[in-house]
């Protein structure tokens, strides 16, 4: 899913040519595209007409495309879904880093990952990472899982299940290299274990940890989720954000029903979700335990 942030943007988009050209978006293609977008994914951009513009203009220009009716004709009849996948890539804003919100990672190591191992069956722990962006977040859940196994010494089958819409998103997490930025939260133990530093100076996750990790694309709206056995624990951070009400309601039921009963859900800490069907009780800010 959508993991990160829809922020706005300058009209030029980068693009410091006083000559470029600017398509006019009509007030027709406007309400087309947005309603795709929030049909098919979840999306709300009602409000954010200059990012459309100032994302998709070069895009369109450079391409060859003289109207966004010409363009969204064309992307939205690609029965590839090709077309439709580099508009999101455009669309959103992807940003990330590691051990984002400790507090959750830190709630995961001291009462969810001992909870699940009075109750683990098989050694078979499935935590899903959804909305993953570009791989950080799955990447910090797979070294707080592989440091709590290490202590206890349990030899579970623990790989995090990372997945977002966005392949832009998903081939830098599949890369899993990362500027100093991306790492300023990171400790030295971490950096020495799961990392590499490369000559350029940015860090690459070990092929260790990317085994830990499967990466998969997947649009959370759209039919359900394929999953052949309940999960244990749900990361989806900062996501439902830009969903409306009926959109976040209908994905937390998919959630709650993906879920062991006692399964954890995780969102971002701006977001809530309704407890008043009381299939959650709330633990800490933003951690959620499925009532049994």
């Amino acid at each position: 899913m959508i993991s990160a942030n829809i922020e706005d943007a300058a009209r030029t988009a980068g693009n410091d040519d006083k000559g470029a050209v600017m398509l006019q978006l009509s007030d027709n293609d406007f309400t087309r595209l947005t309603g795709f977008l929030k049909e098919r994914f979840g999306i709300n951009l009602i409000k954010k007409r200059t990012l459309i513009e100032s994302r998709l203009n070069n895009y369109l220009v450079s391409n060859g495309f003289d109207s966004y009716k010409t363009y969204l004709d064309y992307a939205l009849s690609d029965k590839t879904g090709a077309e439709v996948s580099q508009m999101l890539n455009y669309l959103t804003t992807n940003y990330s880093y590691f051990m984002r919100e400790w507090e959750h990672f830190k709630f995961l190591k001291e009462h969810v990952l001992p909870e699940m191992a009075q109750i683990i069956k098989n050694n078979d722990l499935r935590t899903w990472s959804a909305g993953c962006s570009t791989g950080q977040e799955p990447y910090t859940l797979a070294m707080v899982i592989g440091d709590f196994l290490s202590e206890k010494g349990l030899k579970w089958d623990a790989k995090v299940l990372a997945t977002d819409i966005s392949m832009k998103a998903l081939d830098v997490a599949r890369k899993g290299i990362y500027d100093d930025d991306a790492l300023k939260n990171v400790p030295a133990y971490w950096k020495l274990h799961y990392f590499r530093k490369l000559p350029d100076g940015k860090w690459e996750v070990t092929e260790a940890l990317k085994k830990e990790v499967i990466i998969r694309r997947l649009n959370l709206i759209e039919g359900g989720f394929p999953f052949k056995k309940p999960l244990h624990i749900i990361f989806c951070r900062n996501v439902m954000i830009y969903f409306n009400e009926e959109t976040k309601k209908k994905l937390v039921e998919k959630f709650y029903r993906a879920l062991i009963p006692g399964g954890y859900l995780f969102i971002g800490q701006s977001e809530s979700i309704d407890r008043t069907d009381g299939k959650f009780k709330l633990m800490i800010p933003s951690v959620y335990k499925k009532v049994q």
